[in-house]
C-alpha cells in the first residue's frame, strides 16, 4: 500500500512538468512559425501580418484566458490567416497552450 501511494504521489508531481513539455512541443509544432519561440512574433510572417507581441505586459493584461482559448479554437477575427485548431487539438491541449502563452515575459 505504501509503495502504491509513493508511486501515485511521484506520478502526480511529475504530471505538470510533462504537460508543460507537451505545451512547449505543441507551441513549437503549431504556433512558433508565426508567433516565434517566445511569442514576440519576430518571424517573417509575424512581422508581415503585424502579429502582436505576446510577451508585452500590456498584451498579457488585455487578453483573458477565455479570449486566448477562443482564438486558439476558432481563429482570429483580427487576422483571417490565423485558423482555428478546434478540430486538431483537444480542449486540454488548448488549455495547455493558454498556460504556456502566460509564461511569455518581455525581456
Amino acid at each position: 500500500m505504501t509503495t502504491r501511494l509513493c508511486l501515485l504521489f511521484t506520478l502526480l508531481l511529475c504530471a505538470p512538468a510533462a504537460r508543460a513539455d507537451d505545451a512547449a512541443e505543441l507551441w513549437s509544432r503549431s504556433c512558433k512559425s508565426c508567433h516565434g519561440p517566445d511569442g514576440r512574433a519576430q518571424t517573417r510572417l509575424g512581422q508581415k501580418e503585424a502579429i502582436a507581441d505576446m510577451s508585452q505586459a500590456s498584451w498579457q493584461k488585455a487578453e483573458t484566458d477565455a479570449e486566448l482559448r477562443d482564438v486558439i479554437a476558432n481563429g482570429s477575427s483580427h487576422n483571417p490567416k490565423m485558423k482555428g485548431y478546434k478540430d486538431r487539438l483537444t480542449p486540454e491541449q488548448m488549455d495547455a497552450l493558454v498556460r504556456y502563452i502566460r509564461t511569455f515575459k518581455a525581456k
